[in-house]
């Protein structure tokens, strides 16, 4: 597919981008893939968990255009129908956090998983602002493309295939499922479709009786090869999660091909995994899934900086936790991921300030919070 796209021009006192070659789709668009080309306006710090700021801008604007679908974004019970990518492109760690280069490029992903997000796409790239505000780093919106065609979930389920063969699915940032309270970082082909099947059935219009599909599964699909990589990365607003990195190539057996409708529900939910990304956290990052097998790249500076705040906080939720059972106290989770992500943030340079918006919290709270967080280190 041509690779469509809207370039900026530069024009005084404009307040969005040019629209002469904005990317168009149809109004039954159900599923759709944007790459945003930005350009750091200055070189400039940016802290490690900026995420959640990429998360906040893009509802803001969603809020801005739109109050009724962003009520929905936040007060839906349902699975997300929207996901965002971490920034692509030279991150450099300085100290405790990283440095953004003036003028250089970073790609930023933008899915939407269902008709509302899409329409709401295609009106906000007419109206699209200059410039993507990140806190402390703004940066210029270049160029919007087309990253994953404008498609349907009726299309997807009809896309013949020719052969059947063995497909290869790459994770390019930490996934993780959660099972049992806990977080799965094993790409268990039950949890891979499990996962594609709930937004499916979410969002497609078209529901699958998920017991008997996921015992098919179970039984029928085989996991050739794979490559994989556990990491401990701060993920969402409060907590860590234990994820993994890297690709498996499976496919089905003989007798999981005799079920000709799940073989086609199978092939299906493959090509929605670029759209809707795999496993839980995926508005903030995380899960981040193409098709085919792709190499690793070397691990990065980068890369180890935002796994040391990850690591840091489930050091830290590990011992809070461990002291409240002692005490008697409130044993529930919440609290002591709170306290270990506004500790470890701190630790890592970041004001309360940033924290308390970041979590949407009372700034006197967060001050509160990090006082008894760091007493009860003490205490350990």
């Amino acid at each position: 597919m041509a690779r469509a796209a809207i370039s900026t021009t530069r024009k005084a006192k404009s307040k969005s981008v040019s629209t002469s070659s904005v990317p168009t789709w149809a109004d039954d668009t159900e599923l759709l893939g944007l790459v945003f080309d930005l350009e750091a306006i200055s070189s400039t710090s940016l802290y490690s968990q900026y995420t959640i700021g990429l998360h906040a801008w893009f509802l803001d604007q969603v809020r801005q255009f739109n109050p009724e679908l962003s009520a929905y974004l936040h007060d839906g019970e349902s699975e997300k129908p929207f996901n965002i990518s971490a920034l692509e492109g030279q991150l450099v760690p300085t100290g405790r956090q990283l440095h953004l280069e003036a003028k250089q490029t970073y790609h930023w992903h933008v899915n939407a998983l269902s008709p509302r997000v899409a329409q709401f796409l295609g009106q906000w790239l007419t109206q699209l602002p200059q410039t993507l505000a990140l806190r402390d780093a703004p940066l210029q919106i270049k160029q919007v493309s087309i990253a994953h065609p404008p498609t349907t979930y009726a299309q997807l389920l009809q896309s013949s295939v020719e052969k059947q063969t063995n497909i290869s699915l790459s994770f390019v940032s930490p996934t993780s499922f959660r099972r049992k309270g806990h977080h799965f970082p094993l790409p268990v082909p039950v949890n891979l479709f499990h996962s594609y099947l709930r937004r499916w059935n979410d969002f497609s219009g078209i529901p699958i009786e998920t017991e008997a599909f996921l015992d098919w599964i179970d039984e029928g699909v085989i996991i050739h090869q794979h490559r994989l990589e556990s990491v401990k990365v701060a993920a969402g607003k409060r907590g860590s999660v234990t994820g993994f990195t890297g690709a498996i190539s499976c496919g089905l057996s003989k007798a999981a091909l005799a079920n000709t409708e799940f073989t086609r529900l199978f092939y299906a939910l493959v090509r929605l995994a670029p759209y809707c990304g795999t496993g839980h956290k995926t508005t903030f990052g995380l899960g981040q899934t193409r098709l085919d097998w792709l190499e690793p790249e070397p691990t990065t500076p980068t890369q180890l900086l935002t796994n040391l705040l990850g690591e840091r906080i489930a050091e830290l939720t590990e011992i809070f936790t461990a002291q409240r059972k002692r005490t008697g106290g409130d044993r529930t989770d919440k609290i002591a991921a709170t306290w270990a992500t506004i500790l470890a943030r701190r630790e890592m340079g970041e004001s309360l300030q940033v924290i308390a918006e970041d979590l949407e919290m009372p700034y006197t709270t967060v001050k509160t919070y990090v006082k008894l967080a760091r007493r009860a280190l003490k205490q350990d």
